[in-house]
């Protein structure tokens, strides 16, 4: 029964990150994407030290707040400082997380976490953190907060996908139409500091970044059509996190280790038979 619920916790914060990470590389933010997994680290630690207590509500507040200040620096960073935008995002996200990592150190005696649980978490301990109402026993409690973020993501894009679709290839298009690009970009932000909360304790940063990135890139290499993207995401993703966990039993490893290598087996499968560019397709041009 562990084994189920460790794959069902992978598997969700796969597809959380697939979905969302669909919208971040179309619209090349990536990167962004792994400096608010590690920026929103002082705004748990504030929010734990405000409230004396490790409740959700609290702690996503506080994620969701500095999710967005990260967004808002890095876009100071880069258009009123003139930066570059990978220095931008540098900046600010080792400035934050190394504030966190402060915040962690001088009120170690009051703050219940530590870097190793937010870099990298431990997903075979998902099933020791079980959810009671009452004397019933419901369940890990991350897979039911999980649930609840892919429920929002899949809202969220099914009203929203026209908002996200032309903000995310022509942002002066959809000005000129009166969509607001401001509205979309800091709506995505926030759920991405939100699954980002929601996975630091089962998975890590480190590993919300790879599904972030991975299987989205991978679905990219794949096929031009939006809504195929998001499933081919979501699939790889899903993949990931099953083959992961049973590479990790065979070879008595890290569990998140290897979802993260067959990411990149993945990925490495992909840029082989990208059928638009890939190696296979190169060579039988050649011929």
């Amino acid at each position: 029964m562990d084994a189920f619920w460790i794959i069902l916790t992978g598997s969700l914060v796969a597809t959380c990150c697939a979905l969302l990470g669909c919208f971040l590389l179309l619209r090349k933010m990536t990167m962004v994407g792994d400096a608010i997994s590690h920026a929103v680290l002082p705004g748990i630690v504030l929010a734990y030290l405000v409230t004396a207590s490790r409740a959700s509500f609290p702690m996503l507040v506080g994620a969701a707040i500095f999710g967005v200040i990260t967004t808002v620096l890095i876009e100071l960073l880069s258009k009123k400082g003139k930066l570059q935008e990978d220095a931008a995002i540098g900046v600010s996200f080792t400035w934050l997380f190394s504030i966190g990592v402060i915040l962690i150190s001088v009120f170690a005696g009051q703050v219940d976490l530590d870097q190793d649980c937010v870099l990298y978490g431990e997903i075979a301990y998902v099933p020791l953190d079980t959810l009671y109402i009452g004397e019933n026993n419901l369940g890990p409690e991350p897979v039911w907060l999980l649930g609840i973020n892919l429920l929002i993501i899949i809202i969220f894009i099914l009203f929203g996908f026209k908002g996200l679709v032309v903000t995310s290839f022509d942002p002066i298009l959809a000005t000129s139409l009166g969509i607001s690009t401001v509205f979309w970009h800091y709506a995505l932000m926030s759920l991405v500091s939100l699954t980002t909360v929601f996975s630091f304790e089962s998975v890590g940063a480190i590993m919300v970044v790879a599904f972030l990135i991975g299987p989205p890139a991978v679905a990219y290499l794949l096929t031009e059509d939006l809504k195929t993207m998001l499933m081919l995401s979501v699939i790889f993703g899903i993949g990931a996190a099953v083959g992961g966990y049973y590479l990790a039993v065979a070879i008595d490893a890290s569990i998140a280790g290897a979802m993260a290598s067959v990411i990149g087996a993945e990925f490495i499968f992909a840029f082989i038979v990208n059928p638009r560019n890939g190696i296979l397709k190169r060579r039988k041009m050649a011929a």
